[in-house]
């Protein structure tokens, strides 16, 4: 296992990769790393000769420094875990310093709109956040192909619209959510609930399985409906959002056509916890 702190010397040890045109996989994590990053990472191994993970928790996108100060921090277990997957792998670990030269500042981006939906509607500037640490990696790493989970749906289009309009040269993969055999979505922020409330959560996945059966006959605002009601019904959460929503514009669906794919996108909290989840309803 290699473990870079600097863009120097990350750089240094790609160069012969470059230069052979060896392909380069990118994984970008914010630590904490569970199954579902194992997952992209397992890909990434399958698909190129060197895999990139970086471990940053990036402050520019964050709208809460309370949620920033909490989020977890666990290089070493986490350089242990990708470890015991494969020693190859290179982990780029910097400070927040090396990545912004003392300017912790995010740019703007214009991503068509898709940065105002769901998530952007209620994390302003989170978006923007994102997209400037990963256009920074991109450069940094120059990958052929970079790899995120569908569990942050809206951030992986988000960053395929980046990638078109900058017209930068990189193919992004799009993987699966990794569920635990219950359901439950893996997510770093799983860390922060107690094993109760885990136990919990896997409402959230069985919600979203009868929400995507409904919607095979019933109409968007029945699905809607519906919900509501069971959340209504279950003190454990307080739901944030739920929308059915058109996969390539992200916005919110109120009617069907058979020529779009549509997907559910859920947040809801638990002990204080923000979770989210989605289900393609295609």
């Amino acid at each position: 296992m290699f473990l870079f702190s600097t863009k120097s010397e990350l750089q240094a040890y790609l160069k012969p990769f470059r230069d052979a045109n060896k392909a380069i996989g990118l994984v970008p994590t914010m630590g904490a790393i569970h199954k579902g990053h194992l997952s992209l990472m397992e890909q990434s191994l399958n698909e190129n000769e060197c895999t990139v993970v970086s471990i940053f928790v990036n402050p520019t996108q964050f709208n809460n420094a309370e949620d920033l100060e909490k989020y977890p921090r666990t290089l070493e277990r986490d350089q242990e875990i990708i470890k015991s997957l494969s020693e190859q792998i290179v982990i780029f670990a910097p400070s927040v310093d090396e990545i912004y030269g003392g300017n912790t500042v995010a740019q703007s981006f214009d991503f068509d709109g898709l940065e105002n939906e769901m998530e952007g509607a209620s994390r302003p500037g989170h978006f923007d956040g994102v997209g400037t640490i990963v256009s920074k990696l991109f450069e940094l790493v120059t990958p052929n192909k970079a790899y995120f989970g569908e569990k942050d749906f809206q951030q992986l289009q988000i960053i395929r619209k980046m990638v078109d309009k900058l017209h930068i040269p990189v193919q992004v993969i799009g993987v699966p959510i990794f569920r635990a055999t219950d359901g439950l979505a893996m997510s770093s922020r799983n860390e922060r609930v107690s094993t109760e409330g885990l136990k919990k959560s896997t409402f959230l996945y069985q919600v979203l399985l009868k929400a995507k059966d409904l919607f095979k006959s019933e109409s968007i605002s029945k699905v809607n409906a519906f919900v509501e009601n069971e959340f209504k019904n279950n003190p454990n959460f307080e739901l944030e959002y739920f929308t059915i929503a058109e996969e390539d514009t992200l916005k919110t669906a109120t009617s069907k056509d058979e020529a779009h794919r549509y997907r559910g996108f859920l947040v809801a909290h638990i002990e204080g916890i923000r979770l989210i989840d989605n289900i393609s309803f295609n």
